[in-house]
């Protein structure tokens, strides 16, 4: 649940994550608690993982918790650093990108928009 932001992070996910689209967008209509036109509610397909996204316009006393992450496997270092860099931009690292020994390459962080991500490098 994003508050006024998810549209912004799915384009942003979508361009980053190879395999990743747009499955579906519901806007905000006249009369509905959100500006007229905003995205209300989408799916997206994350490398493979449908995900559904809600544009809150209603302010929360919570946010993301890394306890929930992302977990996306990628097929090259340069794919992995690439997704990294991307996500990873205003974002801050729970876990740097390193061979931490369950994996060649992996990386924790939490993006611009609080999202948890965990890229791997199998």
């Amino acid at each position: 649940m994003f508050e006024g932001k998810a549209e912004e992070a799915m384009t942003l996910y979508c361009e980053t994550i190879p395999g990743s689209s747009v499955v579906d967008v519901t806007r905000y209509g006249a009369g509905e608690d959100g500006p007229q036109g905003m995205l209300k509610l989408a799916r997206v397909s994350i490398a493979g993982l449908e995900v559904t996204v809600y544009n809150s316009p209603v302010h929360h006393a919570f946010t993301f918790t890394p306890s929930v992450s992302l977990y996306v496997d990628c097929s090259s270092e340069q794919e992995l650093n690439a997704i990294v860099e991307v996500l990873a931009k205003d974002g801050g690292f729970l876990m740097p990108p390193d061979n931490y020994g369950f994996s060649r390459r992996f990386a924790w962080l939490n993006d611009r928009f609080g999202v948890s991500w965990q890229i791997n490098l199998p």
